[in-house]
């Protein structure tokens, strides 16, 4: 999964995971001796409810005599795999479903350096923290387009240190936020959050188990999970309109 670190988590017992939302507060004086006047912060719950899922694959027995490969390791790698992608669509299905209605960029154009800019004055505008973890999911093709924007692709603006996954996960670094691709994200619409705006609830993390099914003569690889995802607070979720 590329984003489920970019976003909030909790561990789950049962089947309901809720994220506590707490409102803005504003700050008040007071006269010597007076009483201070407390925020009234608002205290909001959100909820999502675990979903079981699997990826499983038999391999027989004398299957395995045919092939030079770990045929075990192989499919147990690739169910794990499966689980991971699904991890990143449980995520951009919550934040489809529960982002601002605000959409930032246009939806018949790359995006651009005004979209970009546009973007970070939206966040700063409804106070969401310059922190380090304002995140911009893309699809490939749409990343790629970055790559048009001098300002963006020029080491004169953006240097190697903004790359801050650069040997594995590439993601760079610009405005404050952390921008990379990937295929969860489908072509047109693109996603900019922050961190905490975003939760996953995990009821059971992704684990794989291989057993011996007799009656098929064969292994039975089998992975799962239980997670569910939601948007916490629309004021830091967006959708980031392109042409892809």
């Amino acid at each position: 999964s590329k984003l489920r670190n970019t976003i909030r988590s909790t561990n789950v017992s049962g089947n309901v995971a809720r994220f506590q939302k707490i409102g803005t507060g504003s700050a008040t004086t007071k006269s010597r001796n007076g009483n201070v006047t407390p925020m009234e912060l608002a205290h909001t719950n959100v909820e999502v409810t675990m979903s079981d899922f699997y990826a499983a694959e038999y391999i027989d027995k004398l299957d395995e005599l045919k092939t030079n490969i770990n045929e075990r390791q192989a499919v147990a790698e690739s169910a794990a795999a499966a689980l991971g992608r699904k991890t990143d669509e449980l995520i951009t299905t919550a934040m489809d479903a529960g982002a601002n209605s605000t959409q930032l960029g246009a939806g018949g154009s790359a995006v651009s350096k005004a979209d970009l800019l546009s973007t970070f004055e939206t966040f700063g505008t409804a106070n969401i923290p310059e922190d380090g973890q304002r995140y911009i999911a893309m699809s490939p093709a749409g990343f790629a387009d970055l790559f048009n924007i001098t300002e963006f692709a020029s080491s004169d603006f953006v240097g190697p240190q903004n790359l801050p996954f650069a040997g594995g996960m590439t993601m760079k670094e610009f405005l404050g936020f952390k921008i990379f691709s990937t295929s969860a994200v489908a072509g047109g619409k693109n996603f900019t959050y922050h961190m905490r705006a975003v939760g996953i609830g995990v009821n059971s993390d992704v684990q794989t188990e291989v057993n011996y099914v007799a009656e098929k003569v064969s292994h039975l690889a089998t992975s799962m999970m239980s997670m569910g995802s939601v948007v916490i607070d629309d004021n830091g979720v967006y959708e980031l309109l392109d042409n892809n």
